[in-house]
């Protein structure tokens, strides 16, 4: 996929998740689907998005005792998605857990093995939050512990806010994929990210994929405007 931008598509409504979908199939590199629709429409819900062939993120951040997360990537497996995550707070146990039913559950079902990613804090958080729950130092710091522990469990990158890009970089090399929301263009709301960037910065700094949703998703025309976001960015190899 060279196209490295997913648009976040936040909604309960299929019918209107579908239309963004088809619009923006052959703009965007893929998009991403997270609990608010999942939880409204499920994997029929899913399907339906997929039918349009556009390259699905399945954001659910699964985040639970090993077998439970083992278990639930299995299942979703059947769905096809490119990308799907799960917590890297969960530990390496989980993780591992997961990696091992990724490629099991694709093998079985002969599909392809979906990148495996883990989110490390949230992009809506910083460090008061962090402070708040018991987390202390700067969220780069977490960031980046919880990203050598997934490169050490055998997963293919993270998600994390674009300031901790190169402290990432540095730390686990230039194969490992970093997932990058919080992104931004220039003169745009951030809404409720705190930790953000715009899209050629990111990239510049070495993203692989960037999450974008609402400069995207409720702009008059979205295939019109991520082709304006596309046409500032200069993609780094995503293969």
């Amino acid at each position: 996929m060279q196209n490295p931008i997913f648009a976040a598509i936040d909604t309960q409504e299929p019918g209107r998740a579908a239309d963004l979908a088809a619009s923006l199939t052959g703009v965007v590199g893929g998009v991403k689907l997270g609990l608010e629709f999942f939880s409204a429409n499920g994997p029929g819900g899913v399907r339906k998005i997929t039918e349009t062939g556009v390259p699905l993120f399945l954001d659910l951040k699964f985040h639970d005792i090993p077998n439970t997360v083992a278990g639930a990537v299995r299942a979703a497996v059947s769905l096809q998605p490119a990308i799907l995550n799960v917590h890297a707070g969960g530990g390496a146990t989980m993780m591992k857990a997961a990696a091992k039913a990724a490629a099991e559950s694709a093998d079985a079902l002969g599909v392809a093995k979906p990148m495996l990613i883990a989110v490390t804090v949230l992009t809506s958080l910083d460090n008061s939050d962090l402070h708040a729950v018991g987390q202390l130092g700067p969220p780069t710091e977490q960031v980046v512990r919880l990203a050598k522990l997934t490169e050490d469990c055998g997963l293919d990158g993270v998600v994390c806010s674009p300031r901790e890009i190169e402290a990432i970089r540095g730390t686990c090399g230039a194969d490992f994929k970093l997932i990058v929301p919080g992104i931004r263009p220039e003169g745009s709301n951030a809404g409720d990210q705190k930790r953000t960037m715009t899209p050629s910065d990111a990239m510049s700094a070495g993203a692989n994929y960037l999450v974008i949703g609402r400069p995207i998703t409720t702009a008059e025309d979205p295939a019109e405007a991520a082709r304006v976001i596309a046409a500032t960015i200069t993609p780094i190899s995503t293969q």
